[in-house]
């Protein structure tokens, strides 16, 4: 499938159509967003990682699934109950363990109850699956996905575009330290080297 090869400096409308192109264009994240309507979720994503990556792969002339170890599908349920996400989780790797890269599904709204715990500082109640998209570690990797029920694309990327297509890494300083900043760099510039990592400062 042939998709729009240099989506930076364009307007909005252009660059949401070309994430559509290019994540269309990868088989695994296809299937994700084409079947994603079988967990019976009102609303959610795949975002982050999974996507930023896939563009920057296309962006390099890299497989579209080079150096992406999992794929984020984040969802907003009030029911704080583990056994309810666990429930969904379960149902995720029957519908999508076929696929090669590893599914990671959380419920943004639990997030706050064990992220201390994981990170080393408590962080506040999200209000929304948006909300929680605001504090992703990057400007580039601040993005969220989907297909609505009538195969109309949603993009949510609160800090816009510009940066993804440029291949321009910027800190998102709302909730994370520096120190996790530089660490998800640090990989990330070993394995994209067009990268434009800005520092934290």
């Amino acid at each position: 499938m042939e998709t729009r090869r240099d989506a930076h400096n364009r307007d909005i409308r252009y660059q949401s159509e070309a994430v559509a192109e290019i994540l269309e264009s990868n088989p695994v994240t296809e299937t994700l967003l084409r079947d994603m309507r079988l967990l019976r979720l009102d609303h959610c994503y795949i975002g982050a990682g999974c996507v930023a990556q896939t563009i920057w792969n296309h962006a390099s002339g890299m497989p579209l699934n080079y150096g992406i170890t999992d794929i984020d599908l984040v969802y907003f349920d009030a029911d704080l109950s583990p056994d309810k996400e666990n429930s969904l989780i379960e149902d995720a790797r029957r519908l999508f363990g076929h696929l090669p890269i590893r599914l990671d599904v959380k419920n943004q709204a639990r997030v706050h109850l064990w992220y201390e715990r994981h990170f080393g500082y408590p962080i506040r109640p999200y209000a929304s699956l948006e909300d929680a998209i605001n504090s992703w570690p990057t400007t580039a990797t601040a993005i969220g996905v989907r297909r609505d029920e009538h195969g109309v694309w949603r993009v949510y990327a609160p800090y816009g575009l510009n940066d993804l297509f440029g291949l321009i890494v910027r800190p998102n300083k709302v909730q994370i330290t520096q120190e996790i900043y530089e660490k998800k760099t640090s990989r990330w510039a070993a394995l994209w080297p067009r990268l434009k990592i800005l520092p934290w400062t």
